[in-house]
């Protein structure tokens, strides 16, 4: 059965409906495109007609149009050979544009607020060149504007695409059930566009579903045919960590939202200290972990009954650490590597296990939680330095752990001071080896010693990671003093 939301897709801007003004303001920009030559961000909620907009005024403009959706395992390779190729090259047919806006190339780029972390390393500064540099036109869509990068909001056009009116969803129902030849009720196309909010593409879905084997629509069809709409991430996690008054409203909404177990857990890890205050924090992260046991139990069984378990600890239970209800906005974020499955993480946890002496699977549940709960976003700093020298972790290291973007000078100076911190423990450790030593040998040993601090070093994890206390008697290293009581992992094993 054909999609209706695909059958019947305005052809032409002139075919939209609601949005006036932002569709008057795409075609402004088309228009003038060779004044400006900016690239332009349409966003707004889903199901509004952004991505529909964009394929209209290509074809009002006779444009061709190349697609590339950032939900791709994408990099920055895959963005300059594909969308950079476009933008700045020949089109399709073979033309290069030239000052006939007949012959030009859009670019659209779907879901460029979803560009974020390690799993799309080099993919935000590849995108922000291209809007900056591309020779054709070229459309961002985003649902939510504030999460794309201030360089390349500062690089664009934007034009809001708001709910659409149920005055303006009401008659594309109307006329996509005469093309049906579906006769209907007003009352039940007037609930369908009620109950979809705003969301145009939702309800031509609805209306599909509803309508699928009938020659009449009723408003009984409707009302017995309701779907059961999912809750957003975002108001989920409103409504757990901040607003819920009780811990079952929590868990009513898990079973709302449109995530697994597995996800909801990352999210709510990755926000919780936002708002959670630390004995708040305490709590809620037991939760988290009897979730996380129950989710390993459906890894090892594949029996996914056990996912009820862990959604009663990740939302009720986290809902319950709370002390009470908090008001005002939060900027959730998306996890920073949120369905990642690079190589990182397995370089992460074998460091972990290395230095602790216990299986992967014992660093990556029991250990790793701890130690990103423990630097989230790179606080307390003399700790996360702490954790980046006993592990010997590089800057993409660093950044999984703790969540913090890659390539912020945050990340680096921290990766900076672990490798002076390094080498300074190794002369510690030394016993006095670099000492009283002939030149040659210890010309040797400086060399030793500089091999050691790089990819390839000699020093073991014990010597570099930090039990100095029991070398050093009272005379603890500035470092530790200041992180007395933050680590409680045995000074990361």
């Amino acid at each position: 059965m054909t999609d209706w939301t695909e059958r019947y897709r305005p052809s032409s801007l002139s075919e939209l409906r609601g949005n006036d003004k932002a569709v008057k303001g795409v075609r402004e920009w088309a228009d003038t495109w060779d004044d400006h030559r900016e690239a332009l961000v349409v966003h707004g909620s889903p199901g509004v007609g952004k991505t529909s907009a964009a394929h209209a005024l290509a074809a009002d403009m006779g444009w061709e149009t190349v697609e590339l959706n950032a939900s791709d395992q994408r990099t920055a390779d895959v963005i300059e050979r594909y969308a950079g190729r476009a933008a700045n090259n020949a089109t399709l047919s073979g033309s290069s544009g030239g000052d006939d806006t007949g012959g030009r190339q859009l670019v659209v780029l779907d879901e460029a607020d979803n560009i974020h972390g390690n799993y799309d390393r080099g993919g935000k500064s590849a995108v922000t060149d291209l809007v900056k540099n591309a020779g054709q036109p070229v459309i961002l869509i985003a649902n939510e504007y504030y999460e794309m990068s201030r360089g390349l909001r500062n690089a664009t056009r934007d034009v809001e695409f708001r709910d659409v009116g149920k005055r303006s969803i009401v008659p594309v129902l109307r006329d996509i059930c005469r093309k049906e030849g579906i006769e209907f009720d007003s009352d039940a196309l007037d609930r369908i566009a009620e109950r979809n909010n705003g969301d145009l593409r939702g309800a031509v879905n609805d209306l599909q579903a509803v309508a699928d084997g009938r020659d009449r629509l009723r408003l009984e069809d409707v009302i017995t045919g309701d779907r059961d709409r999912s809750m957003g991430i975002f108001p989920f996690l409103d409504l757990v960590l901040k607003e819920g008054e009780s811990a079952r409203e929590a868990l009513q909404a898990s079973y709302d939202v449109d995530e697994t177990p597995d996800d909801l857990t990352k999210w709510i890890e990755d926000n919780m200290l936002k708002v959670y205050d630390t004995e708040e924090a305490t709590r809620a992260y037991d939760y988290l972990a009897d979730a996380d046991v129950w989710l390993g139990r459906v890894w090892a069984s594949q029996n996914y009954s056990y996912w009820r378990y862990a959604g009663d600890n990740l939302s009720a239970g986290v809902a319950a650490a709370r002390d009470g209800t908090n008001g005002g906005w939060t900027r959730w974020g998306r996890p920073q590597f949120y369905h990642s499955t690079s190589d990182t993480s397995d370089e992460v946890v074998r460091a972990i296990a290395e230095r602790g002496g216990f299986s992967m699977d014992t660093a990556r549940r029991a250990v790793l939680p701890y130690l990103q709960a423990m630097t989230h976003h790179c606080k307390p700093r003399e700790l996360t330095v702490e954790l980046a020298a006993a592990y010997e972790f590089g800057e993409e290291h660093v950044s999984f752990v703790t969540g913090s973007g890659e390539t912020t000078n945050k990340v680096q100076s921290i990766v900076e001071d672990a490798e002076d911190l390094r080498a300074e423990r190794m002369e510690e450790h030394s016993g006095g080896a670099f000492a009283g030593v002939a030149p040659s040998t210890e010309a040797e040993s400086e060399a030793e010693a500089a091999a050691g601090d790089g990819d390839e070093g000699q020093t073991s994890l014990a010597a570099a990671g930090g039990d100095d206390t029991e070398s050093d008697g009272d005379a603890e290293p500035a470092a530790a003093e200041e992180d007395d009581g933050q680590s409680g992992l045995s000074d990361f094993m």
